[in-house]
């Protein structure tokens, strides 16, 4: 790949999970005002999370990226957004304390609107439609009218995305991020959960922290650090043709950015090396990812690496692997090998969901709190066996109390599923079960973490 890169050099090669949209005429026309639009992010902002992100690939920092397996018009909301970004600190709160680092938050929001199908069309008694690829291409009704592709609906997922921006930015600089907000929030948590033991020592030794720090004047009135927070925006970027329209020149750089979010995605069913998906990817500068599943060979891993991320750039690349529970040990091992063999600075990342999709017997679908916890284990044991890290995790979850993944502390069974299954697409964690999933793998980052050399502090003389 050493031709010249363009925005649109993508559309010369082959595209899996491109949408067939019915009216050119109207696509191009919504394409062009999208290419006119303010942009959603800004490419320093990008950077900012490269740098993090390099600190990742050190082991100095833990990646935390979650949120909606798809984002919904219809659910969209200033509660939902709050609710979210609060479980979010709480998390975050939790995986910093242990780990004694930084805690980079990357939520799946504020663009996370198009969505891979296994197949192009569903079938429900007998009649078959074209199958629902998120809302930012055509409506979850089942309906003929309803699956046809629309153009217009990337006009309402931008509007949607600045929106929602907005709000988190508020969030994230106006107070709401206190650590006290997020420690008190998490109190309430621990006092309601049926586990509550296995959190009280963490959250207790928290409090001591915030306390001891209060004592010698560090409180968010005099530190803003303390009240503020750093978050970004990630998705997967699907749709060549609105993330095409968001790319635009850095004026301090000349370099491209995909200004539709802080970092996007590659999925596991678009990363043929030689396809328009990498193509587009490998040309611009935001801090990208990589979904790796089953399918993952280890030459094709590196050639792919070598495409994305050619200068070995920390930061830049972040591989995401998502195999199932009881196939980590049979495919990642080799991968992480190879990586750490060619010395490439990428981050590990572990989304422990979509290899642990199951059908209950009350015919939904979802994922055992068991299972994503077993491979979130496997996935650190690797990476203790390897000598390298384990970067981060990759969750699908929501703020709401939705009853979509069985298990946990609560004890979620299949007959509870239709309580409160919202879900568009795929199951979710809840608020109770996230929250119970970062106190555990708190507990492996504290142990990986432990098993490192600390610099040395001098006593003053």
């Amino acid at each position: 790949m050493s031709e010249r890169w363009t925005p649109e050099s993508w559309r010369a090669r082959p595209a899996q999970q491109i949408p067939d949209y019915p009216d050119q005429a109207a696509l191009k026309a919504v394409e062009q005002q999208l290419a006119g639009f303010p942009p959603l992010v800004f490419a320093g902002e990008a950077r900012k999370l490269k740098r993090a992100l390099g600190k990742v690939a050190a082991g100095e920092a833990f990646l935390l990226q979650g949120g909606d397996c798809a984002e919904s018009f219809a659910e969209h909301s200033a509660d939902n957004i709050r609710d979210f970004f609060r479980l979010f600190l709480q998390m975050a709160v939790v995986l910093t304390f242990a780990g004694g680092s930084p805690v980079v938050k990357v939520g799946r929001i504020a663009g996370q609107f198009a969505k891979p199908r296994s197949a192009p069309n569903e079938k429900i008694g007998d009649v078959e439609l074209p199958s629902y690829k998120g809302d930012i291409v055509n409506d979850i009704a089942f309906t003929a009218e309803a699956r046809v592709p629309d153009p217009r609906r990337q006009l309402e997922a931008y509007r949607q995305s600045a929106a929602t921006l907005n709000l988190l930015r508020a969030f994230a600089s106006g107070g709401y991020a206190n650590l006290d907000n997020a420690h008190r929030w998490m109190l309430g948590f621990v006092k309601d959960s049926p586990q509550s033991h296995r959190y009280q020592e963490v959250t207790e030794r928290i409090t001591e922290a915030l306390e001891f720090m209060r004592a010698i004047g560090i409180d968010p009135e005099t530190h803003p650090e303390m009240r503020t927070t750093d978050f970004y925006t990630s998705h997967e970027a699907l749709l060549l043709g609105y993330e095409q329209a968001m790319t635009r020149v850095d004026s301090t750089t000349g370099e491209w950015y995909d200004t539709s979010g802080h970092m996007v995605w590659i999925g596991d069913r678009t990363r043929q090396l030689d396809h328009a998906h990498v193509e587009f990817f490998r040309g611009i500068r935001n801090p990208i990812g990589l979904k790796c599943g089953p399918s993952t060979t280890v030459d094709g891993l590196l050639k792919l690496i070598e495409v994305l991320d050619p200068q070995n750039q920390a930061g830049r690349l972040t591989l995401i692997a998502r195999f199932g529970a009881d196939k980590v040990f049979d495919n990642l091992p080799a991968l992480v090998r190879a990586t750490k063999r060619e010395g490439r600075n990428v981050v590990w990342s572990c989304d422990p969901m979509h290899g642990n999709t199951v059908k209950a017997a009350s015919g939904y679908k979802t994922r055992p709190f068991d299972l994503i916890m077993t491979e979130v284990k496997n996935f650190f044991a690797v990476h203790q066996a390897e000598g390298t890290h384990a970067g981060g995790l990759h969750l699908e979850m929501t703020g709401k109390n939705v009853t979509e993944c069985t298990g946990g502390a609560r004890g979620m069974t299949d007959a509870d599923l239709n309580a409160r299954y919202h879900t568009v697409c795929a199951p979710r964690l809840n608020a109770e079960q996230a929250l119970e999933l970062a106190f555990l793998v708190a507990e492996l980052v504290k142990r990986e973490r432990a098993g490192r050399v600390r610099p040395q502090v001098e006593a003053a003389e």
